[in-house]
């Protein structure tokens, strides 16, 4: 054989030792009073997935109050791919506090030793994390916009946006277990639910004195989510950026989706300069979005913008640049000048629509 025909064999990855009875995928089912976040559910999609490629165990982690369903939050974490079920039960977990939750998932995590560990970036799931991960010492990648895992390392490679998401960032917990992530609502696709699927309920009992928990919850006021835009689960978002130069212009997208009975959707420099509120803020520091159709005027598609809305099924570019980053990745571009289209735009979606309510 020729020295060139030769072929350095491939070298072994040989697993850490210190991590050998770290096994298995848990996603941290966050519920409140019995209504389970569907980012659980997304996260039991993604967990799924990378239990598989791992050969492990998915696991559910539901921890809430003894006259809660507990048992039956265990059953749909099971319709949505999970194997097994850790239930932790007690009066001091019926509504969030950060000691409490912090020491039951620190306890279990020490107990049944998990390699990944995943918790939705939710208001609670930001908190917990945090206090968890740095009670165990070990790495957590926040807001990640994908997950992978390298089969034979067993690493979880977790990308993120960084420096103001202008890049994409992976990142590796090589030194350290439970890998830990957080993902924000809506950046993984919901998983079909399967009604045959069941698993086992393990329940793992929890005690902690009252009087030790410094913080006391003294009334519930649920959030009144009434006008309030609920941009994450729209079908169909318009969305202007700073491209219509000024916020008379911006009304014109306010128009478009009153036509298509869409959501109002914003870009950061559009909040920032007041012409839209906070709550329509699309991407990495706004809401993440996954519409059937994402209409995007003026918007140059920078990654900050892209990370909260490249999931929509049909992206849509309205763009007087032919060079705008967004034409790389919308299904469909227009170049033009938006304070043309858009009105001609609203004049054709009302013809067609009223054409088929007549048809109808």
């Amino acid at each position: 054989m020729s020295e060139q025909a030769k072929k350095p064999a491939k070298k072994k990855v040989e697993l850490d030792p210190r991590f050998v009875n770290y096994r298995h995928v848990w996603v941290v089912v966050e519920s409140e009073r019995g209504e389970v976040h569907t980012v659980s559910w997304e996260l039991l999609g993604e967990g799924r997935k990378l239990a598989d490629t791992l050969g492990a165990q998915l696991c559910g982690v539901v921890i809430c109050g003894p006259g809660e369903r507990g048992a039956g939050i265990c059953a749909e974490a099971f319709q949505y791919g999970a194997d097994q079920c850790y239930l932790m039960q007690d009066e001091v977990l019926a509504d969030y506090r950060n000691e409490p939750y912090t020491k039951a998932l620190t306890d279990l995590v020490n107990t049944y030793q998990p390699e990944i560990l995943m918790l939705g970036a939710t208001t609670l799931g930001r908190d917990l994390a945090g206090s968890v991960a740095t009670t165990l010492g070990t790495g957590l990648v926040a807001d990640c916009t994908e997950l992978a895992v390298d089969a034979e390392t067993r690493n979880l490679a977790a990308t993120r946006p960084t420096f103001g998401g202008s890049l994409l960032c992976t990142i590796m917990t090589q030194r350290h277990r439970p890998q830990m992530a957080t993902v924000r609502p809506r950046v993984m696709s919901m998983p079909d639910a399967d009604a045959a699927r069941s698993g086992e309920i393990i329940p793992v009992p929890f005690a902690m004195d009252e009087q030790t928990i410094v913080t006391k919850v003294l009334e519930f006021i649920a959030d009144d989510s009434r006008d309030k835009p609920n941009l994450p689960f729209a079908d169909i978002i318009v969305a202007g950026g700073r491209g219509l130069k000024n916020p008379e212009n911006f009304q014109l997208v306010h128009e478009l989706a009153r036509v298509l009975g869409a959501e109002v959707g914003a870009s950061r420099p559009v909040v920032q300069a007041g012409w839209a509120d906070l709550e329509r803020q699309v991407g990495q520091s706004g809401k993440t979005v996954r519409p059937k159709l994402y209409i995007a005027v003026g918007i140059s598609g920078a990654i900050q913008h892209r990370v909260g809305m490249d999931g929509a099924d049909v992206i849509i570019a309205i763009n007087s640049d032919p060079n705008a980053p967004i034409f790389d990745f919308a299904h469909y571009g227009i170049v033009g000048n938006a304070m043309t289209i858009l009105p001609a735009l609203t004049d054709a979606f009302k013809s067609h629509l009223a054409q088929a309510r007549k048809a109808g």
